[in-house]
């Protein structure tokens, strides 16, 4: 049976290389978006909302219903924009299970106290590892794809794959696995995971950096591509040769300019941490200890 084919429009967020998808059952008006955008400028410490206005007035003009908000991961380079989008256009907020794994690390390294809950119930459903959900006429599949961090989730919908921050470009590689949680010989077993599906299944990934020699950014690939050419994973690599590349490779890479505000955001489903007495927001940065 031959799997449907989801329309699927990206939004590229230059300021973070993040691509944010909005996947529409081709037979409804019914569709879902993966990964949003909360701009953020760290200098001033002011949020902006243009990224998430932006898929906001496509959604109004093309006459769409949300019927959920994904995410892929805790971003630990952007912040989402999962409430400000769900209180303008409905849709519920979804992640992996294992987010209580990731809210129990770093719930202990921003010193939340027990106010913080680290249940996952910030969100409206954890999904695990087989799941299966509606958008519309189309089904949703849940694989769990964990290495990059302990909650990461791909969602096959359709012959499309929503892989996260799992897999890049075939010419850029595949996710770092240094944060807490993350583990290089989980991520190749993850990966396996995904190119076992279908040759000719569209995978979409949740960055772009125009790896050297390609003057476009792209985000749009597919398993048998990935599986021929990508250069930290394709040709059959083994596991062994993928974790001492993949491991060396972490050592040399700077920490994402935007992981101190995003984790303490985004383990919380997009919203920012409970105010303070004089009625102001604030994040913590904690001094060598991240």
């Amino acid at each position: 049976m031959t799997a449907e084919k989801p329309e699927v429009t990206g939004f590229f967020d230059d300021a973070t290389n993040t691509v944010t998808f909005l996947v529409k059952d081709p037979g409804s008006n019914a569709c879902a978006i993966v990964d949003s955008v909360l701009d953020f400028d760290y200098a001033s410490g002011r949020t902006d909302t243009r990224s998430a206005d932006q898929i906001i007035a496509h959604v109004r003009d093309q006459g769409l219903s949300v019927a959920w908000i994904l995410e892929t991961h805790v971003h630990a380079d952007h912040l989402s924009a999962a409430p400000y989008i769900q209180e303008r256009l409905g849709g519920k907020i979804g992640i992996g299970e294992k987010i209580t794994v990731v809210q129990d690390t770093f719930g202990k390294v921003f010193n939340e106290g027990t106010e913080f809950q680290r249940d996952g119930s910030q969100f409206d459903r954890l999904f695990a590892e087989g799941d299966a959900f509606e958008i519309g006429a189309l089904t949703a599949r849940v694989l769990h794809t964990p290495g990059h961090t302990p909650a990461c989730l791909t969602y096959v919908i359709g012959d499309a794959a929503f892989v996260g921050d799992t897999l890049f470009m075939p010419d850029f590689g595949t996710a770092r696995c240094d944060f807490p949680g993350g583990s290089a010989e989980t991520l190749y077993h993850s990966i396996q995971k995904i190119l076992s599906l279908p040759d000719e299944t569209r995978i979409f990934v949740g960055h772009d950096y125009k790896a050297p020699g390609r003057d476009e950014f792209a985000w749009e690939t597919t398993v048998a591509e990935e599986k021929a050419r990508n250069v930290h994973i394709g040709g059959g690599r083994t596991s062994a040769d993928f974790v001492e590349m993949r491991e060396a490779r972490d050592k040399s890479l700077a920490m994402p300019k935007l992981i101190i505000p995003s984790l303490q955001v985004n383990m919380r489903a997009g919203q920012m941490p409970p105010p303070e007495e004089d009625g102001k927001t604030y994040l913590k940065v904690p001094v060598n200890g991240l």
